[in-house]
């Protein structure tokens, strides 16, 4: 076949088949969207959580009715014990994982004369620590795998910053010096490390936000809208396959055009 005919065969519509990916915090929201579609794309998929057992559960359901593999892994991405516990339980089950999306998060939102050492620090401790936690915890599996992927899910609040928001600015802003070092680390073994930073997503977390607070953020987006969870999903398919061999070290912006 010629380098031309080759070129034109369709694209792989299972690009992760034979991989393990294991995403935190997917019962729900831009997890959950994330886990589905890795499993889609063929992924072998593991649902972490840390007390949504139903939510997880029905996840793990929902992937393998449509025949593909998944498994419920409950575990507190804060707690490195709890971490170790659960990586455990997936090599176990699954083998080494080939592709980490580090993506639980949360917020305790409150300005910043207000905002308590323990507001500080539990954003602190889930976002970046949890991070921190899942990556040390496979980071040897990430290294040797072949198409070895950590993919960090942050925030245009870590590019921006927010109002109020100020525990959980600094934690997504973290993130994206520790995806660059850790790119700089795994490039040598042909493993790689980027980041998404999403816009202002349809999620729990969002919905907790006043309406006069939202109706301002709205009309700062050029798109004119908020982001559901399936419009993220996309990048980090990408970043998961073998299309995105050549890119590590990288902050990627899904925010509907939101300037920062």
């Amino acid at each position: 076949m010629s380098e031309t005919a080759q070129r034109l065969e369709p694209l792989d519509p299972r690009p992760l088949d034979g991989r393990t990916c294991l995403v935190t915090g997917a019962s729900r929201g831009i997890g959950r969207a994330i886990a589905y579609e890795l499993a889609r794309a063929g992924g072998e998929v593991v649902v972490n959580y840390r007390s949504s057992d139903d939510e997880a559960r029905a996840v793990v359901d929902r992937i393998e009715e449509v025949g593909e593999t998944a498994m419920c892994a409950q575990g507190d991405v804060s707690d490195p014990v709890d971490v170790e516990a659960m990586a455990a339980n997936v090599h176990d089950e699954l083998g080494s994982v080939d592709v980490l999306v580090n993506n639980a998060g949360i917020t305790i939102d409150r300005k910043f004369e207000k905002m308590t050492h323990d507001d500080w620090q539990q954003v602190i401790d889930v976002n970046l620590g949890g991070t921190f936690n899942c990556t040390k915890a496979f980071f040897e599996d990430i290294r040797d795998a072949d198409h070895g992927r950590l993919i960090n899910i942050s925030s245009v609040v870590g590019q921006q910053g927010n109002y109020g928001q100020a525990n959980y600015a600094a934690s997504k802003g973290g993130l994206f010096a520790f995806t660059r070092t850790l790119a700089l680390e795994l490039a040598s073994h042909g493993s790689t490390a980027n980041c998404v930073a999403p816009g202002f997503v349809k999620t729990d977390m969002l919905e907790k936000v006043p309406e006069r607070v939202q109706d301002n953020i709205r009309e700062k987006i050029p798109l004119d809208r908020f982001a559901d969870p399936e419009d993220i999903v996309g990048m980090v398919r990408f970043l998961a396959s073998d299309h995105a061999n050549y890119m590590t070290g990288q902050v990627l912006g899904v925010n509907g055009g939101l300037e920062w």
